[in-house]
């Protein structure tokens, strides 16, 4: 009988000023960036081959990491099925100098292992042994049918210039340094853009300095590559309480063609901040053409899939205007 791969990896090092973005603080595409490495690093190690970012659940930005920090990111696999691994991330970050880390933020990594040819491969499965590790498998399998729904809803939109609300596009080739160990854009990568649109749009919006606090239903299409030109667009769909609601996506294509493919696509939430780093409200934004008005909709399906989560209870930027938590 085989011995066991190890199915977690930590990696730890210090928030570097390099790191520290617009909101102040390091922003939420860099966490990104650290999620998806360490996810990585835990996938290759279990499935000895390469793999690819297929999917990112939902991830809540609590406190800021701060540059100085120590960073904690451990990556866990908690199910695997045929090639895909399920990959539990915590980020947590403290002083250097000692004393207990504070959990940042923590999600659902999804990769899937290929082979050669780049198509999937089978992993060894993982069983889990102890009672963590029975709950954790259990909640992973409990948030399939949720995951589904989410990507049906959000890949049944249709995008166009009939939308009214905030929209920006950034475009720019994919430079050397993006590169992964497989020679493609890193998911991290892809997530940072996502960030940098959604800032752009939200902050557009509302006037005010804004910061990532949710990013949800990031679905990963096909591999991005070096040299290619990329388009991120980000577009405004619905205001909560304090939150924007910015869809974004993320295509790409070969400078020598017209054409450009879907290659990522997000919901990411965004809230305005004072100078002291509390959330503010925001004007609320009212649709007014037909597709404006069926993409609101279509954030608050989502809002309504996500609240049936097993043990999910939606933070008030997530709530729709005027509704407030239960304590």
């Amino acid at each position: 009988m085989s011995e066991r791969a190890a199915n977690s990896v930590t990696l730890r090092f210090l928030a570097a000023p390099t790191d520290v973005g617009h909101s102040g603080s390091v922003d939420a595409g860099t966490v990104l960036e650290w999620v998806d490495k360490a996810a990585y690093a835990a996938a290759v190690g279990w499935a000895k081959s390469y793999c690819v970012t297929a999917y990112v659940g939902n991830i809540h930005f609590a406190d800021p990491v701060n540059s100085g920090d120590m960073v904690e990111v451990t990556a866990t696999i908690v199910y695997t099925g045929r090639s895909s691994m399920h990959i539990r991330t915590v980020v947590s970050s403290g002083d250097p100098k000692g004393g207990p880390a504070t959990m940042r933020s923590q999600c659902m990594v999804i990769f899937v292992a290929v082979g050669e040819d780049g198509k999937p491969i089978p992993v060894q499965q993982f069983e889990p042994s102890t009672p963590e590790e029975l709950e954790q498998r259990d909640h992973a399998l409990a948030r399939i049918k949720i995951r589904e729904q989410i990507v049906e809803a959000m890949s049944a939109q249709e995008y166009t210039d009939a939308g009214t609300a905030e929209r920006v596009v950034l475009r720019f080739m994919a430079a050397p340094t993006d590169v992964n160990w497989g020679g493609k854009v890193h998911g991290g990568i892809v997530m940072k853009w996502i960030d940098e649109a959604a800032y752009v749009c939200a902050s557009r919006y509302c006037g005010k300095d804004t910061v990532a606090v949710f990013s949800g239903g990031v679905r990963f299409y096909r591999p991005l590559l070096i040299g290619h030109v990329v388009e991120v667009e980000a577009r405004l769909v619905y205001t909560g309480t304090k939150g924007m609601h910015v869809a974004v996506h993320v295509r790409s294509g070969d400078p020598k063609s017209r054409e450009l493919n879907l290659t990522t696509y997000c919901l990411t939430v965004m809230v305005a901040r004072d100078a002291e780093g509390n959330s503010v409200p925001i004007p609320q934004w009212v649709p007014v053409s037909d597709e404006d008005k069926r993409l609101h909709a279509h954030a608050r399906h989502l809002l309504e899939v996500r609240a049936a989560a097993p043990g999910n209870r939606l933070p008030n930027h997530l709530l729709p205007a005027g509704q407030q938590a239960a304590g």
